[in-house]
């Protein structure tokens, strides 16, 4: 289990509100009486509030957007004869119960945020089965689940993390223009930083610490790689621009993407929430980048020419984007079977994209737009069959068209007080980050009657 799912599921333990963490623990079983015997229909208006105020915390604990976190808890609260109203951020939530004579509200929050897809699917299977037979149990039964819920361990040592993250850059270097060198040391690399993002937060680590220990490490290994490869077999420097392929796996995919699905349904305080997460991530990866490329004296300057014919080049394109999302499902703790689906979807989504940009005219932000319309059509294809919660599926399926090469090559040009360049590749990136949200937006309109209606 990883740092955060520990720190998340502690937000459910009902004997840890007078520990000294800066995040009191919320004591859910105080709120209950007789909880074994007692249906959830028949309790009083607190306890019928608590369950679904703790339902909805966990929903937002494992990275789902405000609108499924919302949906949730609206299911619950009219199956205990309730109205529910919610205000949700990126790591908190304050909502009001009312029934016919009473109302209560209450203010609660998490100590971080992250992305579990596994316990998401969990707890979107949990939302169904108490839709259908929510009469039928007790609080008792409730709380026995969602405890089981909370506390079920990661799927993922963090070695196995780690070797995601690897396989994930190594992907995505190919896919970004690099050739076996630059892959080898962005494996290495990756693999390495990502390593140590994993046993820092194990550690209760602050983000912002995390991102750049993780990133500096990432970069260092690389170039200590390709020195080796140097040294030992004569490789040319010129590979060194691939060391930022081995710090693409801190890009904020998931609030980025949900920050924008949040924004089109009027979630304003969540999806500008989840926007700022994002760039924090963004900026703060990307300064200790180019930090660390002035004290080496690294330059992210263009891959070297591989001589690939447009089939070749289009055939090794649909495994490199497949390992790329599977990488990045693993990270997000994705089942093997979840991170494979995502992945086969990735691959045809962003092979898509790539070729699209490189056989017509068509501009990188509407090739991104189509690529995340495909991603999301697709996605609602395989839920009717797998029933996996759509985001789990869809978000990491396009993580890997997040343009973190031209964000990373922004930063490093106004370092240097070269803003027109900087300017030009922030401007590229911008179209790509805004496009893939609406691909999915568009995607979800078609295919979801719930989220095409305001109502």
């Amino acid at each position: 289990m990883s740092n955060e799912d520990e720190q998340l599921a502690g937000q459910f333990q009902p004997n840890q509100h007078l520990s000294n963490k800066h995040h009191m623990a919320i004591p859910w079983h105080d709120f209950f009486t007789n909880d074994n015997f007692t249906s959830a229909s028949e309790a009083n208006l607190v306890e019928r509030a608590a369950i679904v105020g703790r339902i909805g915390l966990m929903m937002l604990s494992y990275g789902t957007g405000a609108w499924r976190v919302r949906d949730s808890m609206n299911i619950v609260a009219r199956k205990l004869k309730m109205t529910c109203s919610v205000d949700i951020g990126l790591v908190s939530l304050e909502y009001t119960c009312m029934d016919a004579h009473h109302s209560y509200t209450q203010a609660i929050s998490l100590p971080t945020t992250g992305v579990n897809t596994t316990k998401l699917s969990y707890m979107e299977q949990f939302i169904q089965d108490f839709d259908a037979h929510g009469d039928d149990m007790t609080i008792g039964d409730i709380h026995a689940r969602l405890e089981k819920i909370a506390h079920s361990k990661g799927n993922y040592a963090p070695w196995q993390v780690a070797v995601a993250a690897a396989l994930a850059c190594s992907a995505f270097v190919f896919l970004l223009g690099g050739g076996p060198v630059e892959m080898v040391c962005s494996f290495i690399g990756a693999g390495l930083g990502n390593y140590v993002r994993r046993k820092m937060r194990d550690r209760h680590i602050t983000l912002i610490a995390v991102i750049g220990v993780a990133v500096a490490v990432a970069c260092l290994t690389y170039l200590l790689s390709l020195t080796i490869l140097q040294m030992g077999f004569g490789v040319s420097s010129r590979h060194e621009a691939g060391y930022i392929g081995a710090m693409l796996f801190t890009i904020p995919g998931f609030p980025f993407i949900t920050s924008g699905l949040d924004l089109s349904k009027l979630d304003m305080r969540s999806g500008l929430e989840r926007l700022a997460y994002a760039a924090i991530i963004i900026i703060v990866s990307t300064v200790v980048g180019w930090v660390v490329a002035m004290m080496v004296n690294l330059r992210p300057e263009n891959f070297p020419t591989i001589a690939l014919s447009p089939l070749v080049y289009m055939l090794l394109r649909l495994p490199a984007s497949f390992c790329g999302v599977f990488g990045f499902s693993i990270m997000f703790n994705s089942t093997p079977k979840m991170a494979a689906l995502a992945g086969l979807i990735g691959a045809v989504a962003n092979t898509t994209r790539l070729e699209l940009v490189d056989l017509t005219s068509i501009p990188a932000g509407a090739a991104a737009f189509i690529g995340a319309m495909i991603a999301g059509m697709l996605a609602w294809v395989v839920k009717k069959k797998v029933r996996y919660p759509q985001i789990s599926i869809t978000v990491p399926s396009i993580v890997i068209m997040v343009p973190g090469l031209y964000m990373y090559r922004a930063m490093y040009n106004i370092g240097l007080t070269s803003i027109g360049v900087g300017a030009l590749w922030l401007s590229k990136a911008l179209m790509i980050v805004v496009f893939l949200p609406l691909g999915l937006i568009a995607a979800r309109i078609i295919t979801d009657p719930k989220w095409r209606h305001n109502g």
